[in-house]
């Protein structure tokens, strides 16, 4: 499952998006990918790897409150 966020701001010029989305490695591993950047660009990706999907579902779970106290919010649909 992919979690999308958007942070939009038109008075100061401001659209940005931030992904989050686990998926198992080769590895007998889970990974944590997020993706952000603005709003119709490739934006930058980081991978972090946890031993269990647990783990990486706190990790993920960590990462969107810490977006949401910065003020982006989900994507409509994503639940």
């Amino acid at each position: 499952m992919t979690i999308t966020l958007y942070q939009i701001d038109p008075a100061r010029n401001r659209q940005r998006f931030y992904t989050l989305q686990l998926a198992p490695n080769l590895f007998n591993a889970w990974s944590l990918i997020r993706t952000w950047g603005r709003i119709g660009a490739s934006g930058q990706q980081r991978i972090d790897w946890h031993d269990t999907k647990e783990a990486a579902e706190q990790a993920r779970d960590r990462l969107l409150q810490a977006k949401q106290r910065r003020g982006y919010r989900l994507q409509p649909g994503n639940g």
